[in-house]
């Protein structure tokens, strides 16, 4: 595996590049264009340029998350084969630059979904949080005014302003997609840009739904082993594969992540190392919050998830996720540089445990 931390460019994160190469083991970051909006063609000199500023601190374009799919394509509109051609494109571009994996995911209107972006924990520092309450309680027209408030003027990925500007306009759009039309129009799209990763190599990591249930109804396709291996053998392709990523398959508490992997072996390309704690999961009062890494700080075996990848012979990118805000550090939430810098030394810790002990026998 690459030990690797997601770094969303000079112009948006409030980490900067040195400060990730200053990590012990890290020696790649995953980053995106994040200036450019969903059914944009990627240029070569933009991604040429990324690049070069990353290779320039001594580190590794290890990846891309992501490179958003744009509504049109989700929801098979007319302009569907248009937005897929640019797909295309970008991705061709991405090869070029030798490029060789994309996180994308396929959620409609809303990416990830929290209440509170700083809930604060017994210890002081503050976390993203859940609470099904609150979601119930809430216009989904007021949500995204409510996140960027809460965002303290950083960005938010997957909720840029001139997207949630358009809410009404998107839960339109989506009426009358339901799961099984949006799991068709998933394949449909894989199909169409599989040419294309063949030719470059490129292995589309798809992210599962956060939370990994129905929000405001919109359904959710990516949430389960069931639904994420009918994936697979729809597209029965390597270049078709899953970003793992724990935090999200976790928030549903059926998923067994450890054997999740094992049923996936040979197709987790990009892996999410994160930890949740569960404060109640009625239905009702469904209520999360991001942990730190540690097994003993939330719900997950992280031991078991790590072990895992490494019996699989997971070998691509790897990132701490979600860390708290930990020592007065004030930054993108989710996305500071001190609880993620204790996480990736955390997981590499575990790694190196569990390798040695499988070369001992």
């Amino acid at each position: 595996m690459e030990m690797t931390m997601r770094w969303y460019g000079s112009k948006y994160d409030t980490v900067t590049l040195q400060q990730i190469r200053q990590v012990p083991g890290v020696t790649g970051v995953i980053s995106t264009l994040y200036d450019t909006t969903p059914g944009e063609v990627w240029q070569p000199e933009a991604i040429r340029a990324l690049k070069k500023e990353i290779e320039d601190a001594g580190l590794n374009l290890s990846g891309i998350e992501s490179v958003n799919v744009c509504d049109s394509i989700k929801v098979a509109d007319k302009d569907r084969d248009l937005y897929i051609d640019n797909y295309i494109k970008t991705l061709e571009n991405l090869g070029k630059e030798d490029i060789h994996m994309v996180c994308y995911n396929f959620m409609p209107v809303f990416d990830w979904t929290r209440t509170e972006l700083a809930r604060v924990r017994a210890d002081g520092s503050t976390v993203l949080a859940y609470n099904q309450k609150a979601i119930d309680a809430i216009d989904p027209n007021d949500l995204a005014a409510s996140m960027d408030k809460m965002s303290g003027g950083t960005v938010l990925p997957g909720w840029e302003p001139e997207r949630m500007a358009k809410v009404q306009e998107l839960f339109e759009m989506y009426k009358d997609t339901d799961g099984e039309k949006l799991f068709e129009n998933l394949v449909y799209f894989l199909k169409a840009i599989m040419p294309v990763c063949n030719k470059y190599d490129i292995k589309m990591a798809i992210h599962p739904d956060d939370p990994a249930w129905s929000v405001f109804g919109l359904t959710r396709i990516i949430n389960s082993e069931e639904n994420i291996l009918r994936l697979m053998k729809a597209v029965d392709d390597v270049h078709n594969g899953v970003t793992f990523c724990s935090g999200s398959y976790g928030t549903n508490l059926e998923n067994d992540l450890p054997h999740m992997i094992r049923v996936l072996e040979g197709r987790i390309h990009f892996a999410h190392v994160r930890n949740l704690h569960f404060n109640d999961t009625s239905r009702e009062n469904y209520d999360f919050e991001e942990a730190c890494h540690i097994s003993a700080d939330g719900n997950f075996d992280m031991y078991e998830i790590v072990r895992a990848l490494y019996e699989t012979g997971f070998d691509g990118p790897i990132r701490p996720d979600h860390g708290r805000m930990i020592w007065g550090e004030k930054a993108m939430p989710g996305y500071g540089l001190y609880d993620r810098a204790l996480g990736a030394t955390y997981i590499q810790g575990l790694w190196e445990a569990i390798e040695k002990n499988a070369k001992r026998g």
